[in-house]
């Protein structure tokens, strides 16, 4: 990145002006349009902390070496992951990051998630993880081949500020994040481009893994809260603010987070959901809850008003999911 580019993330980061209403987020929150099945998908997070600016594609444009960034998250996309940088809500400075990297990895996210945390010298060290096993239940594999990571019961919630991706982002998100890690400072983060900056000011839950969209500081709270007791919190878990479980694909969201809503589950694991796309295009899922019950659900896509998905480009159809008992 070059200095203009450093000193415009600067510039949006800093100050929390209201966003026009052209703003891509502000647009989507204004035709009121559905949130459900939006969740980037992921069956493990790895989010490593790098301060100083991130650029459009923060993993490769920040501080952190691009080589090493490129393979954590080539190596993560490649198991069913997602990799995210993280820092510290804050001012942000030009130089390198100093000292140890904290990490945070939340695994196993279909079953039982489980989430490690711990600091790390080298970046390049994330590179040793057993891939493959950060699906599986026990994260006594990751811990093995870094000691340097302890599993730990608390939650940590993330907060997307990458406003070199979409200026709602920063706008919106960076307030957020600052007035939660006020009174959680341990367990707040800024974090890189997690997708659904329409929605902003976005957050995802680990270890859940649960996606949040349009958050407030009181949101954002409630949320944290919920995560430490491994719940989903009421005023949370409709289509305004539910975008779905990252461990599904977006159909397969969509229908858990419908039939959460509609039995008022609060356990965040307690449905799980498998489907089909039928020859009509729509998807036939099943929803089955720990105690047995199932349910079944048709999710559709359809065409909405034209807005934009992103501040970056012109208002287009668009798309997005509905969901219903069959």
């Amino acid at each position: 990145m070059t200095p203009a580019d450093h000193d415009t993330e600067h510039h949006v980061t800093a100050h929390a002006e209201p966003r026009p209403p052209s703003a891509c987020s502000m647009q989507w929150e204004q035709a009121e349009l559905p949130a459900w099945g939006s969740a980037s998908y992921a069956r493990f997070w790895v989010c490593l902390e790098q301060n100083g600016p991130w650029g459009h594609s923060a993993i490769t444009q920040s501080h952190l070496d691009p080589q090493v960034g490129a393979a954590l998250e080539r190596a993560s996309a490649d198991h069913g992951g997602r990799m995210l940088l993280i820092r510290r809500p804050g001012l942000h400075a030009e130089q390198p990051h100093q000292g140890a990297h904290q990490v945070l990895i939340a695994g196993c996210l279909d079953r039982e998630p489980w989430l490690l945390t711990g600091e790390i010298d080298d970046p390049a060290q994330l590179l040793g993880l057993p891939w493959e096993l950060l699906l599986e239940d026990d994260p006594d594999a990751a811990t093995e081949r870094l000691p340097e990571l302890e599993e730990t019961r608390d939650p940590a919630l993330l907060i997307c500020t990458n406003g070199k991706r979409d200026v709602c982002c920063a706008v919106r998100g960076r307030p957020v994040a600052l007035q939660l890690a006020a009174t959680h400072p341990d367990s707040v983060w800024e974090c890189s481009h997690t997708g659904g900056h329409r929605f902003s000011p976005t957050g995802i839950a680990l270890p859940s893994g649960r996606t949040y969209a349009r958050l407030t500081s009181q949101l954002a709270e409630l949320a944290l809260a919920a995560e430490r007791r491994r719940e989903v919190p009421a005023e949370l878990a409709g289509p305004t603010h539910d975008r779905g479980r990252s461990c599904f694909r977006a159909p397969l969201q969509v229908a858990e987070s419908f039939v959460r809503q509609h039995i008022s589950e609060t356990a965040s694991v307690a449905l799980t959901a498998t489907g089909a796309q039928a020859a009509d295009g729509a998807w036939d899922c099943e929803v089955t809850h720990r105690d047995g019950r199932t349910w079944s659900v048709r999710v559709t896509s359809e065409e909405g008003p034209q807005v934009r998905s992103s501040c970056a480009k012109a208002p287009a159809p668009s798309s997005v999911w509905r969901a219903g008992m069959r």
